[in-house]
């Protein structure tokens, strides 16, 4: 090769190499690690532990009712429900007790027989929210939860007074305590203020747990002459209802509505919105607005009154129990609630 082609091969050779390193190096192609996600933690439930009285769930009124409002708290604030039930007064401290060490926001205690173990619970755990139906108890972390029995069993009274047509009607109460005779002396009431010469005969069975107790209490009033017969006894109403279906004579329900046990012999059923109280003090809770206060639940805050969804009541009584209602609310008199004010009672003109 001559001397010339040698130089030209060797120009060729220098500029291959002087592009090639002038060309851009390829990067490495980067791989993306997965980020970790990072959620937050959900938001824990708020819990609400209710402990019933020795009637239970099931006795289709006083603690079936305060339940209720926690079901409706439950759809309806996503809250956590659960139940200690009692089998007898001896449980109350420790499903107390196990409610608190178990961590509940707050605690219902169903009955005003729980009094006493719910103080000493609150005092026992300060930090720990209680609400108490029937009762109140001296203590800032305890809500009392209470009601005029005696306005709505004022209205039963009415009802019963214009429907008997034997001018003797009947109350069965359960344990004779100063809350249950508010049901007895409003209803005595309210039939005085219509039929002033009817008789009222007036048991009591001893328990809120026993429907044959019931049962037969009725009985003996129906035999005496009694054709309704108005109940404040618990479970022990399951029977005097079911007597009224066996003898044909009318039953007054309490707490909710008991018509559906047997549309053609509860009359009517005096209310009472344990459900309304429980749901709203879940919700002082769920607020964070609960402070111990106390709340009082009568005919102007709809907490008590009577119901009829069987449609027994005829038109013409249910618009009387009505005018009487409204002069409750409007203070035109007050209802008795105990002997003392209702042997001084004067009927009103209504």
């Amino acid at each position: 090769m001559s001397r010339k082609w040698l130089a030209l091969f060797l120009v060729l050779i220098l500029m291959v190499s002087v592009f090639a390193g002038c060309a851009p190096a390829e990067e490495p192609e980067e791989t993306e690690e997965p980020m970790e996600e990072t959620e937050e933690p959900a938001e824990e439930a708020l819990r609400v532990t209710m402990i019933t009285d020795t009637g239970g769930l099931g006795d289709e009124s006083f603690n079936d009712s305060a339940y209720a409002g926690l079901v409706n708290a439950k759809e309806e604030f996503g809250v956590e429900v659960s139940v200690l039930e009692s089998q007898t007064a001896d449980d109350y401290g420790p499903n107390l007790s196990a409610a608190a060490e178990d961590g509940a926001d707050l605690i219902v205690s169903v009955g005003f027989l729980m009094q006493s173990a719910t103080a000493e619970a609150a005092a026992q755990f300060p930090d720990q929210k209680f609400a108490i139906i029937d009762e109140v108890v001296d203590a800032p972390n305890a809500a009392g939860l209470t009601f005029k029995e005696h306005e709505g069993s004022f209205l039963t009274g009415v009802i019963a007074g214009l429907m008997t047509e034997t001018d003797k009607v009947g109350f069965v109460g359960g344990m004779q305590f100063a809350l249950i005779e508010k049901f007895q002396y409003g209803f005595e009431a309210g039939v005085k203020a219509v039929n002033p010469d009817a008789e009222i005969i007036i048991n009591y069975t001893g328990a809120f747990d026993n429907p044959q107790l019931g049962k037969e209490n009725a009985l003996a009033q129906n035999q005496a002459g009694a054709d309704v017969i108005y109940h404040a006894s618990g479970a022990c109403g399951i029977g005097v209802i079911e007597a009224a279906g066996e003898q044909g004579f009318w039953a007054i329900g309490v707490d909710m509505d008991q018509s559906a046990l047997d549309p053609e012999h509860v009359l009517c059923s005096m209310i009472k919105r344990v459900d309304n109280a429980t749901y709203l003090a879940t919700k002082a809770v769920v607020d964070g607005t609960f402070d111990g206060s106390n709340l009082v639940f009568g005919l102007a805050e709809e907490g008590v009154g009577y119901s009829d969804d069987a449609g027994n009541v005829p038109a013409e009584i249910a618009e009387m129990a009505e005018n009487y209602r409204a002069a409750i609310i409007d203070g035109v008199f007050e209802v008795p609630y105990d002997k003392e004010t209702f042997d001084a009672f004067e009927i009103p003109e209504i």
